[in-house]
């Protein structure tokens, strides 16, 4: 089955710029992580990405991928869909936020071992 959560990314990004807030996202940052890693704190990292601050986004079910000048640098970020943690307007906090734990490297949603099955 296709995972929803790049859907859902790209409907949260459509919803802060239609309404006139700016799109932020927070990934976990490993490996496979391609990011300014000046700017990562605690294994995770907050990037902007409007227009404004973003060139050439792309967001597929595998990655999400722009460049962004940070400090004056040029730098092309590439974060794995299974990463992002959380979308969400700078400006009121409203977006959502991805169990981390939930999602295979394949973005595969896993089951959640707190739910049970009650007949």
């Amino acid at each position: 089955m296709v995972s929803q959560k790049p859907y859902l990314i790209r409907a949260i990004y459509e919803w802060c710029l239609d309404s006139s807030l700016t799109p932020f996202i927070s990934a976990q940052v490993d490996a496979k992580t391609s990011v300014p890693v000046q700017y990562v704190q605690n294994g995770r990292i907050v990037l902007n990405i409007s227009p404004l601050a973003t060139k050439d986004l792309e967001i597929n079910f595998e990655w999400m991928t722009f460049e962004a000048t940070c400090s004056g640098v040029i730098h092309s970020i590439a974060i794995p869909i299974a990463n992002i943690i959380a979308i969400f307007a700078q400006e009121n906090g409203q977006g959502m936020q991805f169990n981390p734990n939930l999602a295979d490297n394949n973005g595969d949603v896993k089951k959640s071992r707190n739910l049970y099955l009650v007949k």
